[in-house]
């Protein structure tokens, strides 16, 4: 089953079970968080990477080499793997599948994968200082000090928090207590004071309408690629949109239920009580308001680099790209590809 339309589900009430079964029939499980993990990668099958030199870990039953999304639901210790055995005594396995399924959409691909190199990090701070298997889960408060020490003026507290909170939740899907109280308290306090400055990122100098005007000047706009570009750029500008919320962070993860499709095209154009043109589009989905989305809204602007008109240009440019694909997708030489986050800041930088 795919993972947006599981998502869908699982937001609009549909019954998710009749899903879940079919796919629990259809897939012979080895473990069932295994064939959740299986199930989510259905429509789009990845194969981990070989794990480079700074990824190595000691090789163990309790930690095969799966996809670093998928390291929250396969990996366990002794006392996980008892948990999901005493489930499996007291419910039906299509059941506690569903169960796998529902808590692991609370989280996005991209937290999953955060969360999963958090996860690998702390089972290499294990290795370490030779932590045995039982041990790793439930972690002792003593055991999650010391991991947060290890990293103590070496990495950044946004980093940390991260970690943290994956093996928290990787605790919670495998039915075992998070053991963080004081200590663990006073000693992520103290790695926030003793972060580096060479750890911090420097801060960005801000987009101006000249460094607009300059990418203006070095786009062709009858280019279906510099078109799209300069449209996902100015209205980012002027409609005060992050970046996230118009491209998406790869050609394979493009997610209807977080990104706005082309669909919303062609623009209804309205002319406000001041005579100037406006149009609005809805965003399925912002960092606070969820699923709810966002309405942004796109004012004709006394500058050539009016949202307005690249958005028009877009559309007319791009017209033969399906309504399905992401809003900036553009033609290609051998049909269309989309718009990344990657190829629109280097083609930035580039200019």
């Amino acid at each position: 089953m795919k993972e947006t339309e599981l998502y869908r589900q699982v937001m609009q009430g549909v019954d998710v079970q009749a899903a879940a079964a079919a796919f629990w029939a259809d897939n012979p499980p080895s473990s069932i968080c295994q064939s959740v993990a299986q199930s989510l990668q259905v429509s789009h099958t990845r194969t981990p990477r070989p794990p480079r030199p700074s990824s190595s870990f000691t090789p163990s039953i309790h930690r095969p080499h799966v996809l670093t999304s998928d390291r929250l639901l396969v990996w366990s210790t002794p006392a996980g793997q008892d948990w999901q055995a005493d489930l499996e005594k007291n419910f039906p396995d299509a059941s506690i599948f569903r169960l796998f399924q529902v808590m692991i959409c609370s989280l996005d691909q991209d937290t999953r994968s955060n969360y999963g190199a958090g996860l690998l990090r702390f089972m290499q701070f294990c290795d370490s200082i030779n932590v045995p298997e039982t041990q790793r889960m439930p972690a002792s408060e003593a055991l999650l000090a010391q991991f947060i020490m290890a990293f103590t003026g070496i990495t950044t507290s946004k980093t940390l928090n991260n970690w943290i909170a994956g093996l928290q939740f990787w605790h919670i899907v495998n039915g075992a207590p998070w053991h963080a109280s004081a200590m663990v308290h006073h000693t992520r306090r103290g790695f926030l004071k003793m972060v580096p400055p060479s750890a911090r990122r420097a801060k960005r100098p801000p987009v101006t309408i000249e460094a607009l005007s300059i990418l203006f000047d070095n786009l062709s706009f009858s280019n279906p690629f510099d078109c799209a570009v300069g449209a996902a750029a100015f209205m980012a500008f002027w409609c005060c949109c992050h970046l996230g919320e118009l491209v998406i962070p790869s050609p394979n993860l493009f997610d209807p239920i977080k990104h706005v499709s082309r669909s919303v095209l062609p623009l209804a154009t309205i002319i406000l009580s001041n005579s100037v043109h406006a149009a609005s589009l809805h965003i399925p989905w912002t960092k606070t308001t969820k699923e709810e989305g966002a309405i942004i809204s796109i004012t004709a602007r006394p500058h050539r680099t009016c949202p307005l008109a690249a958005m028009e240009q877009h559309t007319l440019v791009n017209a033969n790209v399906p309504a399905n694909a992401p809003l900036f997708a553009y033609l290609t030489p051998t049909g269309w590809s989309p718009l990344t986050r990657q190829d629109f800041i280097s083609h930035c930088n580039n200019v």
